[in-house]
């Protein structure tokens, strides 16, 4: 007796990312079991549409619905699968591409495909900011600030992020922030403060090398004040996977936290900007999304990254 054919859902958010999409059909023949897959491919189109197509899959039983695109197609998606059989796949195809790239699937389209043939899954954590999903990080203060300044660039890419982050730090002014999680309540002045499900903001920016999607708990990272000339040693860290290590960063785990901020502003899910109140509760959902996973690497563990240079000569530019 035959096995029932599995379902797999590719959603392409056409004009999101950085990679062309155009090859994606032949690529799937060519490389999906056709013996045990049957496929199909929709385009969205309009905001929000991604959502609602993989609702429909998780009705439909789906097996695998694949958001290809950037990480906010990757969000939009995945939000719409947590606590379902609905697992998530991957075809990154972003500037950032950090859930991908924390999960260690391949960057390439024809490498995702073929760990999606391999239907290997497993469950992860995510987390609410505001009862709004994320999936990589979610943070308030200069992250967020930067993260709505580059998605009004127009241009995408690790340069422009940079060029953004290092421009706009003349711009932005330090808030105060008072942060309560199950051991009590404390105050900071922080340049950032960023809640962490996975352990980098995409291209290999590590905001928390130690973050786990798979411990139940978030890694907070509270950013003091600096300077522009700790600005370059910032980012050299988070691209070393060495942030823990700079002075200007307090850390700690939690399951949930309530912040309150003097003034409200931009906030951030998974590099998404959006405006919230002063008031903000962030927890983590242990083991509510299902996802194709690489067999061989469960959750980034790879050896500093060599960006660490090109990221030095960057900021060394603009400054």
């Amino acid at each position: 007796m035959e096995s029932k054919k599995k379902k797999i859902v590719f959603i392409v958010n056409p004009i999101s990312g950085t990679k062309s999409k155009e090859g994606l059909q032949p690529l799937i023949e060519k490389t999906l079991n056709a013996g045990r897959w049957d496929w199909n491919i929709v385009k969205t189109e309009y905001a929000g549409h991604a959502a609602t197509i993989a609702s429909q899959c998780v009705t439909d039983g789906v097996d695998i619905c694949v958001a290809v695109g950037g990480d906010g197609t990757v969000n939009e998606v995945a939000r719409s699968l947590v606590h379902s059989q609905t697992a998530l796949g991957i075809i990154p195809c972003g500037s950032g591409n950090g859930l991908a790239r924390h999960m260690c699937l391949p960057m390439s389209m024809k490498g995702a495909l073929k760990m999606i043939n391999q239907g290997q899954t497993g469950m992860f954590d995510y987390g609410t900011i505001n009862e709004r999903p994320f999936f990589c990080t979610c943070g308030m203060g200069y992250d967020a600030f930067v993260s709505l300044k580059f998605a009004e660039a127009g241009k995408r890419g690790l340069a422009t992020y940079v060029e953004k982050s290092v421009t706009e730090f003349f711009r932005y002014q330090p808030d105060t922030y008072t942060v309560e999680d199950e051991n009590g309540q404390h105050c900071h002045k922080a340049f950032l403060i960023a809640c962490a499900n996975a352990a980098q903001y995409g291209n290999n920016a590590y905001i928390a090398p130690k973050a786990s999607m798979r411990d139940g708990l978030m890694e907070v990272v509270i950013m003091e004040p600096f300077s522009l000339i700790g600005a370059s040693a910032i980012a050299i860290d988070m691209f070393a996977k060495t942030l823990s290590n700079n002075s200007h960063i307090k850390r700690f785990q939690a399951r949930k936290i309530h912040i309150h901020r003097e003034h409200p502003g931009a906030v951030h899910f998974d590099g998404d900007p959006i405006l919230m109140e002063n008031d903000i509760d962030i927890a983590i959902v242990p083991n509510g999304l299902k996802a194709v996973v690489n067999p061989m690497a469960i959750e980034d563990s790879a050896a500093p990254n060599k960006v660490v240079d090109s990221i030095s000569r960057i900021v060394d530019k603009i400054i």
